[in-house]
């Protein structure tokens, strides 16, 4: 299948349901954690279970605000930029209500922000452009950065517990957001992005071949599609995955890839060069 916007010809195809999977998938995980595993740490530094719970919940709601009002969005996004720089204020910002709550009522909260979003996501029209923290964006990518936070975010949780969740072919939705962020990766740094393409070849969890790119060009990656989700998610460093780059364009990609919005951030060092 080639990398195409959506194969279906709907701006917004089965995303949405797509995304109510993605986040049902990661409840049927912590609906019946106790407590205490609530405030099991998680790869993130500093944050637990229910803090990577948390910031799904506080995002959901500045999406579902994006797509309802985008004056006050606009307003809060300027609130919440002011804090970039500082971690704690940033923090005490999108995940200090949460941290006040136990551990049903953030669940709580969280079911009802996933509905409040599917339903404002019903309501905008398919060809919209949603303003958010970076550039704005169509009702698609928006859509999808929401699946990518709820899968990596997800996998944070997936991570600490030791839990499984087995990959799905949602991850389509997460490989086009890495593959169409790769000039983003570097922007948000500072750089200009390389001149030349990369190509893309992705095993699908359902045995499909997702491609991207000239076949021919030189540069390329291929493998499992979940490690190259990992990767762009900055879940995973690429020599930890069994991802295959090819040319320099690649490596320098997969080195600094950050498939969502915010800051330029840098993920896990390789397991080999960690002490």
């Amino acid at each position: 299948m080639e990398g195409t916007p959506d194969p279906t010809g709907d701006p917004t195809g089965n995303l949405t349901g797509d995304l109510a999977d993605e986040q049902d998938a990661l409840d049927v995980i912590v609906a019946d954690l106790p407590a205490d595993q609530w405030l099991t740490p998680t790869p993130s530094p500093g944050w637990t279970v229910a803090d990577q719970v948390g910031h799904l919940t506080y995002f959901d709601s500045a999406a579902t605000l994006a797509m309802t009002d985008p004056d006050a969005f606009q307003a809060h996004r300027r609130e919440l930029l002011a804090t970039f720089g500082d971690a704690g204020a940033a923090e005490a910002m999108t995940l200090g209500a949460y941290r006040a709550m136990d551990a049903d009522e953030l669940l709580a909260a969280w079911r009802r922000g996933r509905l409040q979003l599917a339903a404002a996501a019903a309501s905008v029209a398919p060809d919209a452009r949603i303003e958010w923290y970076g550039p704005s964006m169509s009702k698609r990518s928006f859509l999808t950065a929401r699946l990518m936070e709820a899968w990596a975010h997800g996998q944070d949780v997936v991570d600490a517990l030791g839990a499984e969740r087995p990959p799905t072919d949602r991850l389509r939705h997460v490989a086009q957001l890495g593959v169409i962020t790769r000039g983003w990766s570097y922007k948000n740094r500072g750089l200009d992005t390389p001149a030349g393409d990369v190509r893309v070849e992705l095993a699908a969890p359902s045995g499909d071949m997702w491609t991207w790119g000239d076949v021919d060009l030189e540069d390329s990656v291929a493998g499992p599609a979940e490690d190259f989700c990992l990767v762009v998610t900055q879940r995973r460093h690429v020599d930890d995955t069994r991802l295959a780059v090819r040319g320099p364009l690649g490596r320098e990609w997969m080195e600094c890839a950050q498939a969502f919005a915010g800051p330029a951030t840098n993920g896990p060092d390789a397991r080999s060069t960690r002490t």
